[in-house]
């Protein structure tokens, strides 16, 4: 994508300060157009399937929808707008939680507009943008699962969400990527993610590793 390509965006979040600031700071860019702003996330909902943005900016704690339901529900209707969460909350396992849910990009409300329009360039070109909080989140669960020293063939069974377990069911009865998507409503791309991090809690390197270790500890038939 070429820097002069205007990126249309969009921003969601209940203090109106806050979004005047980032529209401000934004402004100064040529090559970006805030389209709307919504103030929460019910308003969020609504504006986005009458204008959609090509980034949206949203925040994680709102009135009406908060950001993990409006994650949820954005990447089943509108799965091709960049997400770029920006908010307060720096915790790793939040972190986590909203790129497995399809955040492209994770930053804080004191995040430079420098490095707020870079993320938005990145996840532009390149899908997702990573930086310290998303790299300390990811060596975090690795580290975790080190310690705790769980791998396929552990006799010891590791704790999977009901969405996991379902996923985990679904590759066994040996379906696609695709399938599985239209059967949960995920996308494709969500459902890698999710993928990929439950092979990363058992310490599998295929798809198969991790089939196995769901009979071996009988989670899966």
């Amino acid at each position: 994508m070429s820097i002069t390509t205007v990126i249309k965006i969009a921003i969601a979040d209940d203090h109106k300060i806050f979004r005047d600031g980032i529209k401000m700071a934004l402004s100064a860019k040529d090559n970006l157009k805030m389209i709307w702003e919504a103030e929460d996330g019910k308003d969020l909902m609504h504006k986005i399937d009458i204008k959609k943005p090509d980034v949206l900016l949203m925040d994680i704690r709102m009135p009406e929808i908060d950001g993990i339901n409006a994650i949820s529900m954005l990447r089943k209707e509108h799965d091709d707008v960049k997400i770029i969460v920006l908010t307060m909350y720096d915790d790793q396992q939040m972190i986590s939680k909203m790129m497995e849910m399809g955040a492209n990009a994770y930053l804080t409300k004191t995040t430079d507009p420098d490095e707020i329009y870079e993320a938005i360039l990145t996840c532009m070109n390149d899908e997702f943008y990573f930086n310290q909080l998303v790299n300390n989140a990811v060596m975090g669960k690795l580290m975790q699962k080190k310690n705790i020293r769980h791998h396929y063939g552990s006799s010891v069974p590791i704790a999977f969400s009901e969405k996991e377990l379902k996923i985990l069911q679904l590759l066994a009865e040996d379906k696609t990527t695709e399938e599985i998507s239209k059967i949960i409503f995920l996308s494709p791309r969500t459902i890698e993610t999710i993928r990929q991090n439950m092979k990363n809690k058992v310490g599998a390197k295929t798809i198969g590793g991790l089939i196995t270790y769901g009979m071996r500890n009988k989670i899966i038939e």
